[in-house]
């Protein structure tokens, strides 16, 4: 059909005109559908020639033809090499997720150790996040299990502090980790510093990689104590030294041959997708975890490894060998983008013998596997969810479900949950707590602080679908309770014209008995289901598991202002002065009891300041 004057171009037409501008450079694109929806971002050594392939309809796959029927725009930025313009690429896809690319869609930061070097006596820590702190970090571990067990196995064999600097500075006796044998207690000078600093390289050097070299000196020390008949020094080393060896014996695979590489494999079926990533540092397993990236049945095997790769470590270390199990599309390319990002060489290899390659194959068995199980939960939650819609008469299956419940003690440290449910299971990435702000409301006022949340919740989804953002509108909503809180509920959903959006109140039964639980649903007469039933074990399941949240950010909560220090209320008083008075009157309570006069001989504490302090505790 032929474009008439004046009608906006799109689909092939749009894309042949725009290749007529389009420099002969490398750059990235992005191709745009309806109300400005990003429907894929790639890039190009040539823009020119790449887009050229789309104007000129020759397609691999009916997805991709779908795609380009559905542009209505497309978008351009030229960068200086195609390098720079693969790592602009992947930025742009794991901010934009565009429907067409493949997308990894759980990437939650690795917990990871730190020795923390801003103190005279270095701290070693588990750290999650960006690296704020001055140290050396080390990591990435698989999960919070594997980052705990090694700190463990690295206290007792270094016996490096774990206290905050402000326990540090206030200890006047060694702590019980000393008693245990798992800290030298550098607090109260039972180690020198230049000794403890040792023991800190010592540590250093084996989450180095140089485990060996760490546990023979060990061996050498304790073979001359043991020379000089200093028998109590060489048990304590041979416990030492058994520590460390009680990594390797903890680890189900032991390499021998690498000392520091990610291993990835890929399994694909049925249009799913599997990746498992083990991590070996220091030669020791440091765990593996599983994804799912969203795949399409047309994605070839190679595309999928290089689009996971690129995006898995777009905010992570990247480690200087990657065995995978298959070669991923434009390896060398990815390689120079991870060597420009990492500053260091870095080999992606698919090893054909030996151990490399046994390593492979252990992550593919595992991808397989983990799959098969992941097809299988799916294929339980569809028929959950077919029959949740059946119970509650919704108009299709439900892909987002959103459960809310209450928790607080007498309306104090009042907390609202908000849990996420679907096809995939329980979505804990979209979880949210809600503080109960409104000081008006009665405490222990039920209907009034679940008015709050789902106002604010909902205020929040009206704005972002205005904006014309990619908003999370559940299909049906779970509140806990009967029917005061549906009617509360519709009544705020209804203000906010999101009353399309069904509601169900759960009830508990008499007695709180589970199997005995009534739905409330507007225009209803209250109901129950069959009491072994499936779907209800399956709702059961959900309002436990938004009460478990709820209950959890409630004690959170009630346990942050317990530790609250009436220090922290005085207007001058930061950490240093804290610290100060702490140290010199021992508590809160002995500071309350100090005259002006023995407030201002703590350092830092003007007369102004000791006056202050004063009346904060004498106040009405």
């Amino acid at each position: 059909m032929l474009e008439t004057p004046g009608t906006p171009l799109k689909g092939a037409a749009l894309i042949k005109d725009e290749v007529k501008r389009l420099p002969d450079r490398p750059g990235v694109y992005r191709m745009v559908g309806e109300d400005g929806e990003v429907l894929y971002v790639g890039k190009a050594r040539s823009l020119k020639k790449r887009v050229l392939q789309y104007a000129q309809g020759r397609f691999h796959t009916n997805r991709i033809a779908h795609m380009v029927d559905a542009t209505r725009a497309m978008e351009f930025v030229t960068t200086r090499t195609e390098t720079d313009a693969l790592l602009l690429e992947i930025n742009l896809i794991k901010q934009l997720k565009p429907r067409f690319n493949v997308l990894l869609r759980d990437d939650k930061s690795f917990p990871e150790i730190v020795i923390r070097r801003e103190h005279p006596a270095a701290q070693l820590r588990k750290h999650r996040g960006a690296h704020t702190i001055k140290g050396d970090y080390f990591g990435p571990f698989a999960s919070a299990w594997a980052v705990n067990r090694t700190l463990n196995t690295l206290q007792k064999a270094f016996l490096l502090r774990s206290c905050s600097d402000s326990v540090y500075e206030t200890r006047t006796r060694p702590c019980m980790l000393h008693q245990i044998k798992r800290c030298a207690a550098p607090c109260t000078g039972l180690i020198s510093l230049e000794d403890y600093a040792a023991l800190v390289e010592e540590a250093g050097a084996f989450l180095h990689g140089k485990s060996r070299a760490v546990m023979g000196r060990m061996a050498a020390e304790m073979q001359a104590a043991s020379d000089e008949m200093e028998f109590e020094r060489a048990a304590r080393l041979r416990d030492r030294i058994r520590a460390l060896a009680s990594i390797a014996q903890e680890q189900q695979i032991n390499p021998e041959t690498v000392d520091e590489a990610d291993v990835v494999a890929l399994h694909a079926e049925g249009g799913q997708a599997c990746v498992q990533v083990f991590f070996f540092r220091a030669g020791q397993n440091w765990g593996n975890r599983a994804y799912f990236p969203r795949v399409d049945k047309s994605d070839e095997d190679a595309d999928v490894m290089s689009a996971f790769l690129g995006q898995f470590y777009d905010d992570k270390p990247i480690p200087r060998l990657i065995l995978t199990s298959v070669e991923p599309a434009e390896k060398e390319l990815l390689a120079e983008a991870f060597q420009q990002k990492g500053g260091r060489k870095v080999a992606i290899g698919v090893p054909q013998r030996g151990e490399k390659r046994q390593l492979v194959q252990h992550a593919l068995t595992n991808a397989r596997e983990a799959l098969g199980r992941k097809m299988a939960e799916s294929s339980a939650q569809s028929k959950l969810l077919a029959g949740v819609c059946e119970a509650f008469g919704l108009e299709g299956q439900p892909e987002r479900i959103e459960v809310y419940d209450n928790s607080h003690i007498m309306g104090t440290n009042a907390v609202g949950g908000m849990i996420v449910a679907g096809p995939d299971g329980f979505q804990k990435s979209q979880y949210r707590k809600f503080n109960i702000r409104d000081s008006e409301l009665t405490p222990g006022d039920d209907y009034g602080m679940m008015k709050e949340v789902l106002r604010r919740r909902f205020s929040r989804l009206v704005k972002e679908e205005e904006e014309g953002a990619d908003a999370l509108r559940p299909d049906l909503v779970l509140i806990d309770g009967g029917g005061g809180q549906l009617a509360a509920a519709l009544e705020v959903m209804a203000d906010l014209g999101v009353d399309d959006i069904a509601v169900v109140g759960v009830a508990k039964g008499p007695d709180r008995d589970a199997g005995l639980e009534r739905f409330f649903m507007p225009g209803k007469v209250p109901f129950m289901l069959e009491p072994k039933s499936p779907v209800l074990y399956y709702l059961q399941r959900l309002r436990d598991e938004a009460h478990r949240f709820a209950i959890g950010s409630h004690r959170t909560r009630r346990s942050m202002d317990l530790k609250k220090n009436p220090l922290d209320e005085i207007e001058g008083v930061g950490p240093g002065r804290k610290r100060a008075l702490l140290q010199a009157f021992g508590s809160a309570r002995g500071v309350s009891r100090a005259s002006v006069d023995d407030l201002v001989k703590v350092e830092g504490v003007s007369v102004q300041l000791a006056e202050r302090v004063y009346n904060f505790f004498r106040k009405a």
